[in-house]
């Protein structure tokens, strides 16, 4: 199980994440690389809003290397 930490952030926050999320995606996408879990994590953001999300500790492994 996953060490996890509650993250607040408001409308504005929120943007800047999705934005910097999409920005991440699309690099993924000119690389063919996987955008499984940046897409995931961007449904995550927009499902629970600005108010409290949960963000893993440290170390997430998402089944691909770098």
């Amino acid at each position: 199980m996953r060490k996890t930490k509650k993250l607040e952030i408001d409308e504005y926050e929120q943007g800047i994440l999705i934005n910097a999320l999409n920005l991440l995606r699309n690099q993924q996408i000119r690389e063919r690389r996987p955008t499984d879990p940046v897409d995931e994590l961007i449904m995550k953001i927009i499902e629970h809003g600005p108010r409290n999300l949960m963000v893993a500790e440290k170390g997430a492994d998402y089944g691909y290397a770098r």
